[in-house]
């Protein structure tokens, strides 16, 4: 058998009797031992990451196999355990907040509005591929450019930040097109001639990422306008509110 680059090899290596271990990110051949060349591992491989070739190799080796099993069987719970520590370690570690599981508690009783409130949306499109930088809308408007999470985190919304606003939004974190968002923004700035750029963004790390986006968009454009960003916390709250 030979291995082609996966990066995440998701089958049960301890299935094939650990003929197969992850190397430096690849699936690897350890022992042609303990391979019976079934090829169960072709096709429990979800990434296609193994084929089978033909060429001189050494026997399967049943005895060896039935060893190589029991001594498995024995270091099972040590090495299971081993494992859910490394995993709580790394999630602990490594876990990015935008990704965590949460459930808040009930928010505080609020004022009940009467009547339908309105949307103050005035254009369409609005995610950042889909919008034309150019398109009158935009022209001399005080523009928000908004991080997908934030309408739905911010409970005003549409009355504290996009009233009389043009918009376009985007996921630093999920988005194609780094280059083309740059651009964009670029373009609103210099060809749409924009009066104003509010940045609303998630507290999540990730989410910085469209204040860097703006930034580097504007480093190359000629025209400079007043740019504010604002950041969201995961509860609704705005935790900072600055002009730059």
């Amino acid at each position: 058998m030979r291995s082609r680059l996966c990066s995440d090899i998701k089958f049960d290596l301890y299935s094939i009797k650990g003929a197969l271990a992850i190397i430096d990110g690849k699936a690897r051949v350890i022992n042609e031992v303990f391979c019976d060349g079934l090829g169960a591992c072709i096709s429990g491989c979800p990434e296609g990451a193994l084929e089978i070739i033909e060429r001189e190799a050494l026997e399967f080796d049943e005895e060896e196999v039935e060893k190589h099993l029991e001594a498995m069987k024995n270091n099972e719970q040590v090495e299971i355990e081993q494992v859910k520590q490394i995993v709580a370690e790394h999630a602990h570690q490594c876990g990015c907040p935008s990704a965590q599981t949460m459930v808040f508690d009930e928010p505080e009783a609020q004022t009940e509005v009467r009547g339908k409130i309105s949307s103050t949306l005035r254009q369409w499109p609005v995610q950042m591929h889909l919008i034309s930088p150019i398109a009158s809308y935009y022209h001399g408007a005080d523009v928000v450019l908004s991080a997908d999470c934030v309408a739905y985190s911010y409970g005003d919304f549409h009355r504290d930040f996009l009233k009389n606003k043009s918009i376009a939004i985007a996921c630093p974190k999920l988005d194609q097109g780094r280059d083309i968002y740059i651009e964009k923004i670029k373009a609103l700035i210099d060809d749409a001639k924009i009066n104003t750029l509010t940045v609303a963004m998630m507290e999540v790390p990730c989410c910085s990422g469209l204040l860097a986006l703006t930034q580097e968009a504007v480093k190359r454009t000629n025209r400079k306008v007043p740019i504010k960003f604002i950041i969201i916390g995961i509860r609704g709250d705005i935790l900072k509110e600055e002009w730059i």
